[in-house]
């Protein structure tokens, strides 16, 4: 029996489909393991959507390749975003690459990978529309909380953005595959379902011929066992009373949106293919705040977009001092190979992109601060994720945080507590973007 190793990187969308090719491997009979050393093949399951997920792809590959000489290693394949981008350049310019696998062949995993055992290295790039959505999946992180991957690709063609061409047009699940799955998900323990895609309020649309995403919840909270769903990537200009009235009523949406507007500035953000205005997003968030007072935003920003100027950042950050948004996070721009935003003249040095993007999250910091000292003597319901040895207390996430890219709550408790159970706590301190606090009866 064939060991096999993978190291996912990136979003939760490409972690759903390392998640579907481990099913694969197992289900073909191979032996999953997380100990590079002891596999017969190592699979990086590749980010490819920024220069610095690149760079972070490049490192793991050559990480692993080092267990040709250290380990038993005979196939090192890579897939994923990366792989579909670039193809056949991989294994030309990384020769420590076996096998490059895009992401319309990751159904023939198995296949491919004892291929590659056995020294028959062949790259493989299937169409994009032949990756199943549906396949079957095992969960890759914590066993109470899941990704459902509603839809791949996507449609908006923002100038800066490569997923278009890297994954296609927007392909939908239908809502019968998508509760399906959940139902699965909820049956093998999962409690918190987090819904995710490209461009996740533009869901259903080119199946249905109206965005879906508020049926698709709807039936998502009738599911038993579910305790928490949380959406991600929802873009401002879809966002309709519809959505926000389904997020109010039902119980088991948290109060929370993903919101990335990228920028405010309506110059820069037609560049960017972006649709509104600073307008727009002011109207929309005082609706939003009107409508679910306890709503958490989230948004992302992207600093030295092509002939960004002083004064147009100056206007991005006067913008996030008056909106004060519970979460954000701010990336300096990286031109992007076959992305329009990439042959613009006017593009803004390093060093200012960057600068810009720090002194946003300075600023966030400072905001961030405030809002958690706001939270101090209330109490919020969390989901236990572990415990911290170093310290002696539990730690886990509020319904203001979503998993790896929001804040983390550490608190007491006088009883022991199971992982993955839910539990209110009373907040007592704050520390940055964490919280303190211990366990109510």
């Amino acid at each position: 029996m064939y060991k096999v190793s993978m190291v996912s990187l990136g979003c939760p969308k490409n972690q759903v489909d390392a998640e579907q090719m481990l099913y694969t491997l197992q289900n073909a009979g191979f032996e999953l393991t997380p100990a590079e050393a002891d596999a017969d093949a190592i699979i990086i399951n590749t980010c490819g959507f920024i220069e610095s997920a690149k760079a972070e792809a490049i490192e793991n590959i050559l990480e692993a390749a080092k267990y040709k000489d250290e380990g038993k290693l005979k196939a090192l394949i890579v897939t994923g975003c990366l792989a579909e981008k670039y193809q056949n350049d991989v294994t030309e310019e990384i020769p420590e690459v076996d096998v490059c696998v895009g992401i319309g062949s990751n159904g023939k995993i198995a296949e491919i990978v004892k291929n590659a055992i056995e020294g028959k290295c062949k790259n493989s790039f299937g169409d994009k529309c032949d990756l199943d959505l549906n396949a079957k999946r095992i969960l890759g992180g914590a066993p109470y909380t899941a990704y459902l991957k509603v839809a791949d690709g996507c449609n908006n063609c923002c100038t800066y953005c490569a997923i278009p061409k890297i994954r296609g047009k927007m392909r939908s699940r239908t809502i019968e595959d998508c509760v399906t799955e959940a139902k699965e998900l909820a049956k093998n323990g999962v409690r918190e379902l987090i819904v995710v895609a490209q461009d996740t309020t533009a869901y259903g649309s080119d199946i249905y011929g109206k965005p879906m995403l508020s049926a698709l919840l709807k039936e998502l909270c009738k599911i038993e066992g579910i305790h928490w769903i949380r959406t991600l990537y929802t873009y401002p200009d879809k966002i309709d009373d519809e959505l926000l009235d389904t997020i109010k009523s039902e119980e088991k949406l948290v109060k929370y949106l993903d919101i990335p507007i990228q920028h405010v500035n309506s110059e820069i953000l037609k560049k960017m293919n972006r649709k509104g205005s600073r307008k727009d997003l002011e109207a929309l968030i005082k609706k939003i705040r009107a409508k679910i007072p306890e709503i958490t935003l989230r948004t992302t920003l992207i600093t030295g977009f092509p002939t960004e100027t002083e004064e147009q950042f100056e206007e991005l950050c006067e913008f996030v001092k008056e909106t004060r948004f519970d979460r954000l996070g701010c990336f300096a721009y990286s031109p992007e190979e076959d992305t329009i935003a990439a042959e613009m003249d006017g593009q803004v040095d390093e060093q200012t992109k960057v600068s810009r993007a720090e002194n946003i999250m300075e600023m966030q910091m400072d905001i961030m601060r405030e809002k958690n000292e706001e939270k101090i003597e209330t109490v919020l319901e969390v989901i236990i994720e572990g415990w911290d040895d170093y310290i002696k207390c539990y730690f886990g996430r509020t319904v203001c945080d979503a998993p790896d890219v929001d804040g983390k709550i550490f608190f007491m408790s006088d009883r022991p507590l199971i992982i993955g159970d839910f539990v209110r706590v009373q907040i007592n301190d704050c520390l940055d973007y964490d919280l303190l606090g211990e366990l109510t009866i």
